[in-house]
């Protein structure tokens, strides 16, 4: 009788990863199929779709845009994550929890309804031209409350009497942040530029309202559906995508983990 329940919570747990990854594991399959749509049976074995999708111009331009607003988004929302984090975290705060609150707004706000807020404070009140600018400063908003997550569990990992220590020996505050804080803090950095990167990259809702006449690759991928010629190029580059997104992801929490390690034997 003590087995049973197990065993159905085991084979709830198989379905339910099958529901959730068996469709998106048949698009590296249908990406390599010489056919233009996706069904079974399968024909011939093909890589012609991946040379035409690194031979697109269009695709190529939209994913220089893409890389380049994910890496200032990461790097910008990393350096607010880490300084709110450390607000937070060493400092009693007025309204602690009234601030912390409205910093992770964005990441309950149905991305849908904070689009249309943003766009309309970009156009109607600030008067602003949408552009790359636009779409990176709304995935800013979004990703400085996965980096402070982050940077905070990091931050509350380690001996605080290491930072007291520093204090006491003469170093002001500024100077025990970067002989300190900062090295012990670099796991939970890296991870938070990897989240924050794979988080941008993939972004759509946002960018798909405060894009202008260039195009990120989400954007992209979407306008391509509506052509059935396109669509195995699309498969193509989401079989890549999926790929890159899966290993920063697990970089980025084994990071994590490995830094909280650290953290907690270094206080031992």
């Amino acid at each position: 009788m003590s087995k049973r329940p197990i065993d159905i919570l085991f084979l709830y747990a198989l379905g339910y990863l099958a529901f959730i990854y068996l469709p998106v594991l048949l698009m590296p399959i249908f990406s390599v199929n010489d056919s233009i749509y996706v069904a079974f049976p399968l024909k011939d074995f093909t890589w012609k779709w991946y040379e035409r999708m690194f031979a697109d111009a269009g695709l190529k331009s939209a994913l220089y845009n893409t890389l380049k607003v994910a890496a200032i988004v990461s790097a910008v929302s990393t350096v607010f994550g880490l300084l709110a984090a450390k607000a937070l975290t060493r400092y009693r705060l007025p309204g602690k929890g009234p601030v912390t609150g409205l910093i992770m707004l964005p990441l309950v706000v149905p991305g849908i309804v904070l689009g249309i807020a943003l766009l309309v404070i970009a156009r109607k009140v600030l008067d602003l031209e949408l552009s790359l600018y636009t779409i990176a400063a709304g995935h800013v908003l979004l990703c400085v409350p996965l980096s402070m997550l982050v940077l905070m569990s990091r931050l509350e990992g380690f001996d605080k009497s290491l930072e007291e220590a520093s204090l006491d020996l003469g170093e002001n505050g500024w100077q025990t942040f970067w002989r300190v804080t900062f090295p012990l803090a670099v796991p939970g950095i890296v991870a938070s530029l990897l989240l924050s990167f794979t988080t941008s990259f993939d972004e759509f809702i946002l960018a798909f309202f405060l894009a202008g006449n260039e195009t990120t690759l989400p954007i992209y991928i979407f306008s391509s559906l509506r052509f059935p010629n396109r669509l195995p190029n699309t498969l193509a580059l989401g079989s890549l995508i999926l790929i890159a997104s899966f290993i920063l992801v697990s970089l980025g929490e084994w990071l994590r983990r490995r830094g909280s390690g650290g953290a907690t034997e270094s206080g031992v």
